[in-house]
């Protein structure tokens, strides 16, 4: 299973995709150089999968290469980052 990670900032959130159907997202709210992650949300269909954090392991290295930070107020997020100190450098 491939998950695919897009962010769509028309609707303030990264989607999860896996072969082509949707499968999550995580919403955010955008500030200067900052992206406030709010809410992780993974389909019925997918969950135990390992999407959630193929998800917010996406959004994060997006963040990384987009030169931004996050404020991560979603307890999945916040859950996630506690489990991957590689990505402590991001958080504000």
């Amino acid at each position: 299973m491939t998950v695919e990670v897009h962010d769509q900032p028309e609707r303030h959130r990264y989607e999860a995709s896996v072969d082509g159907e949707h499968a999550g997202a995580a919403y955010y709210l955008h500030a200067d150089d900052v992206l406030t992650f709010t809410h992780t949300e993974v389909d019925d269909a997918f969950e135990g999968q390992g999407v959630g954090s193929a998800l917010v392991g996406g959004a994060l290295d997006d963040v990384r290469r987009r030169g931004l930070k996050v404020h991560p107020l979603c307890p999945f997020v916040r859950a996630y980052l506690t489990r991957h100190p590689e990505y402590a450098d991001l958080v504000v």
